[in-house]
């Protein structure tokens, strides 16, 4: 198998409402939206996030315990700090919940953490070392 991923999908408890979040606050465009079934956003070159009726999910591919019990998160990179405060400010104002405010990381970049209403993390990052070339290999460079 080669190391690639086309589809992320995540059980939500409340389709509709995560709808609400990344559509109606968020501002993203949905590619497929299934009502009370699934949701699907193109994320990068490639690349689907899906959103997926947790219930529905558990019947199909077997339950996992609680949703997003494991130590899972997503992340969004961003050309500066400035950049970092303005989406987790976005995405406060759109209802999600800041579990960390943009803060210098030992690292050299920064970054900070919200979770949306299903508790989904999203770090949201300036890393001035990661680069992705026009085929979108990426390289991580030591700060």
């Amino acid at each position: 198998m080669n190391p690639s991923v086309s589809v992320v999908t995540v059980g939500v408890r409340d389709l509709e409402v995560t709808y609400a979040f990344y559509v109606s606050r968020m501002g993203w465009e949905a590619v497929q939206y299934v009502p009370d079934e699934v949701i699907f956003f193109q994320v990068n070159h490639g690349l689907l996030l899906a959103f997926f009726r947790g219930d529905h999910l558990a019947a199909e591919a077997g339950a996992a315990g609680e949703l997003h019990n494991a130590p899972v998160t997503l992340g969004h990179n961003v050309d500066s700090a400035a950049e970092v405060d303005a989406v987790l400010a976005n995405a406060a104002g759109a209802g999600g919940i800041i579990t960390a405010p943009g803060t210098q990381m030992s690292w050299g970049g920064y970054s900070g953490y919200f979770t949306d209403p299903d508790g989904l993390r999203w770090e949201v990052c300036f890393n001035p070392g990661l680069r992705v070339d026009d085929a979108g290999r990426v390289t991580l460079a030591v700060i």
